[in-house]
Formats: structure tokens, sequence, C-alpha cells
């Protein structure tokens, strides 16, 4: 059977729906419809039919969505989007191979769902996992939508809004048989109604607890200047006078963007005189971003994070746990090797850390009432999360069971210029900041810059002009230490693991033995 030009033209227009609930259109509402073209572009195709479409839906979509990774290496990028790809083929093979449209009952409303946060949490961590542009993301946004994620994580968002694209498909269907609306729609719109019960009313919360004033500072250093022997005086003047102009508002904490001093701090004796000086004469401690280096018992390179008291001291350095594939380590280096010559900028040599850092600080700060002075103490601990490993729901919520109040991303995407790609970044930290209910400090070389509170609002940004991109600047926000347990902090995962469970089950279930056991529930269903 030939596959029709209208058929084609469903297929792509579905991933062109999904490319516009994205930054930089950031039109969300098409998220909740933008799957059902394909779902009609596959309807009563074989499997292989099925995947192919399927398949083209998700090679133009990572093509509009990630298409910023070509300003680091074309073949790398073409190489991920036809990986990628091959999760929305396997989507479409299998809805197509169970008979979607013909199956009975609830059972099919919630099996496509949960098939897709199956695949979305195969994806985050399969070969190293890239949970980027996952289906809830594209309602970072829509703060009551994403409330749930404090129990189900993203992959909750992404459940419900694939229910919602089911739901339409099926009710066209049924109306077409029979003209009318239920029970598939109305069935959505509760599920859809009770979520935003919740969402409006975790919106409703207070947060209490110590606040701190922290500093983000955004050097906006060109990527050609980074590691430059000949930028580094202009480097870190520029940061310098950036935190001491945040100095002169007294705050708690300063950051520093990911591998923002050019050098090994801890070896280069220049280098840390400079920095710890500076903490001094701010009397304020510094988090700053730099590769780590140890000589014994063997060379080795980290991509750090650095605590500098505010008396100079060195307190703690976290080493960067999830480092990027074919860009701070080459996998399988004896046999993959040649890939460095494709690459744009030369290709890392960092090691990954195995501690999950908290670090902690106490700032004593000298208050003026009326006439008395007294002093104030200030109690911290927060975790570190370097470049993209805050697209990890999973290493981000262990930072937090062990007790991070707060967490902060130091990060670079400089690398991929004027592009969707920094925004897209920043949905994770909304999600993230929502899941263990923390505040989530963003400081990047070149922006987004920001603080996102524990409902993932951003509630400030560095900004010039109306930009926050490629400008420098700082940022001061004040954040709520609230000691809030949720339900995703201490089981991580789980409602993505049963909806791959269930998932696997009605896949199995086209098995006779199986099919028997299972009989009673397609009854009840």
């Amino acid at each position: 059977m030939m596959i029709s030009k209208s058929k084609i033209f469903l297929a792509i227009l579905s991933a062109a729906y999904l490319i516009l609930a994205y930054p930089n259109f950031n039109l969300e509402f098409l998220a909740w419809a933008g799957l059902v073209p394909l779902f009609f572009a596959i309807e009563n195709k074989s499997a292989f039919q099925a995947f192919l479409m399927s398949y083209l839906t998700g090679v133009i979509f990572f093509l509009g969505t990630v298409y910023w990774l070509i300003h680091v290496t074309l073949p790398g990028m073409i190489i991920v989007v036809l990986y990628l790809a091959l999760y929305f083929g396997f989507f479409g093979m299998i809805i197509s191979r169970q008979r979607v449209a013909k199956s009975q009952g609830y059972m099919t409303l919630f099996f496509v769902p949960a098939l897709w946060v199956a695949l979305e949490l195969l994806r985050s961590r399969l070969f190293g996992g890239f949970g980027w542009c996952l289906l809830g993301h594209s309602q970072s946004y829509t703060l009551p939508v994403i409330q749930i994620a404090d129990m189900t994580g993203a992959y909750g968002v992404s459940f419900l809004v694939m229910t919602v694209n089911t739901a339409i498909f099926l009710t066209v269907k049924n109306f077409r048989k029979n003209n009318t609306f239920f029970p598939y729609l109305m069935a959505a719109v509760f599920l859809v109604l009770l979520c935003l019960t919740y969402g409006i009313f975790r919106m409703n919360n207070i947060f209490t607890g110590e606040r701190l004033r922290v500093c983000v500072i955004q050097g906006n250093i060109p990527q050609s200047k980074k590691w430059d022997a000949g930028s580094r005086e202009e480097i870190l003047a520029k940061y310098t006078s950036l935190t001491r102009r945040s100095a002169q508002e007294h705050v708690d904490l300063v950051i520093w963007p990911e591998t923002s001093v050019p050098g090994f701090l801890e070896s280069e004796r220049s280098l840390s005189d400079r920095i710890t000086s500076l903490a001094q004469e701010i009397k304020t401690p510094m988090l700053v971003g730099a590769p780590g280096e140890e000589i014994k018992p063997k060379e080795t390179y980290y991509n750090s994070a650095i605590l500098v008291s505010e008396d100079g001291s060195m307190m703690d350095r976290y080493n960067k746990i999830h480092l990027v594939p074919f860009g701070e380590y080459v996998p399988l280096k004896n046999v993959l090797s040649f890939v460095e010559r494709f690459a744009r900028s030369p290709i890392g040599d960092f090691v990954p850390g195995n501690d999950y850092t908290v670090f902690k600080f106490i700032v004593e700060r000298r208050v003026k009432d009326k006439e008395t002075s007294w002093r104030l103490l200030k109690k911290a601990k927060f975790s570190c999360l370097i470049c993209f490993e805050d697209i990890f729901p999973d290493l981000t919520r262990q930072f937090v069971k062990r007790g991070a109040a707060f967490l902060v991303n130091i990060t670079n995407d400089a690398w991929f210029g004027r592009t969707s790609a920094a925004y897209q970044h920043a949905q994770s930290s909304v999600f993230r900041a929502v899941e263990n209910r923390v505040n989530v400090v963003r400081a990047a070389n070149t922006g987004l810059s920001c603080f996102i509170d524990q409902k993932g609002r951003i509630t400030g940004a560095v900004e010039s002009n109306g930009e926050n991109l490629f400008v420098d600047g700082f940022k001061i926000g004040e954040i709520t230490l609230a000691a809030t347990g949720t339900f995703y902090t201490r089981f991580g995962d789980l409602f993505a693991y049963l909806c791959a469970l269930f998932a696997l089950v009605l896949i199995l279930s086209k098995n006779k033995f199986i099919q028997k056991i299972l009989e009673p529930l397609w009854t009840i269903a």
C-alpha cells in the first residue's frame, strides 16, 4: 500500500505543530493536539508504514528544536536527530500494531500516553540520556498544569498532554461512527480538570523559611575568547568588575557561570590569589565554575564548581558527574576517536566526579537597628548542577535528598549562538524546581541567567535593553529556603516506570497466554 501525499502532509503537520509549542515560538497550546494529525496519518497503515511516517515527524521535529547543535558539529547534529527520531518511529509502529483505533474501552486512551512516557523515559536514560524537549516541557510556562510534577515528574505532564491528543483522535473516530463525543473527551477533560485543581491549590501555597540574597553574574564571554590566553585578563577584569558592583547591594552569595575562571583555580597561584582576594574584599562567599586538575596518582581533569568563603578559603568542590558525550569526553575513545575531526571545537578529556556534593556556608552580617548593631547569621545548603546536568531529574533529586535547600545551575550555552537552546535548557530547570519544590538559580555565560522559584516561576533574569541573551550584567534575587519534601524527591520516576510497565503488559497481551490473564481487566474496561 502506497503512502498518499495527504498522509505525508499530516505527518509533517504534526511536526510543525510540536515545533511551534517550544521556544522561541512558545505556542504551547498546540502541543495538546499536535500529534492528532500523525494519528490520522498512520491510521490503518502497516507497522512499517506507520514507523516511516512517525519517523518523518520525529526527524522534522528534532531538526526544528535541536538545530542549534549545528554550531558545534553538523555531522553530530544529523546523527543526533536521526537517532532521536527513532523514538517517534517506534511509537507509531507500536500503536499501529496495537490497532489503537479499534481497541476496546479506556485501555486505549491510557495505553498511548503510557507508551509515549515509556519511550521518553528510555530516551532520557539510554546511551547517557537526552531528555531534551520532552512533550511535558512544552508546558513549562503553563504553571497550573506543571504543578503535578512534584509527584509525577515532567513525565506526568507528558502523559496528560498525550492523553488529550489521544482523546481528540478517538473522539473524532467515535463521532464518525455514532455521532457522539462521549466518553473519551469527557475522561480527558476530567483528568485535566483534576490536575488543574491540584495545580491551582499548589500555586496558592506560601513557602516560608530563611531568605538569602543571591547574585548571578553573566559575563557574556565569546566562546572564541574563553580559552584564549591573551583574553585571560579581559575575562577576569569583567567578572571582577561585575562582582564588585553587585557586592554594593549586600548579597549573601555570588555565582559565576560554568568554567568562568580561565584556568586551573586550585593549581595556578595567580588565579587563586585573584579569586580569594576578591571574596575577601566583598566579604561574600563565591561559587565559581573552573576546570579542576589532579596530578596524582595520574593527570586528571574535571569540570568543577568551587565554593570560596568570604575569608578567602576554598571550602569545597563539586566535580561534574554527568559529562556531555562528544563534548567533554569521547565515549569508547579507542574506537570513536575519529569523531574529533568533525567537531568545530576541541573535545575535552574530562573525567566524571563521584560525589553528590552539598555545599554549606554561613553568612554573617552586621545589621544596624536604630542605635543597636547586631549580628545576623544565615545558614544555607545547596548543590550545583553543571551544564546540562539539570535535564536529568533523577540526578537532581539526589542532591535534594542529601540536604540541598536550593539548586544552582551554572552553564555555558555560548556554543549555540542566538538560538532557542538557552530557553529550552531553562525549561528543564523549571521542572527541577517544581519536582523538588526548591529554588533553582541559573548562572549562564551568555544567558539565560535567572531565578526560578518553587512553583516554577521565573522571578528575575539578567537583562539589558529587553535582551537576556548575549548581554553582560548581574541580577540579584531573594530566595526562600523552604524545608519542603515532595513525593517525587522521595520516589523519583515511579510514575514513569508504572507507565512503562502498563504499556509493556498491554503490548504483551497479544500473547494468547497473557491474554487469558488480562481478560477480566478488558471486561471491566
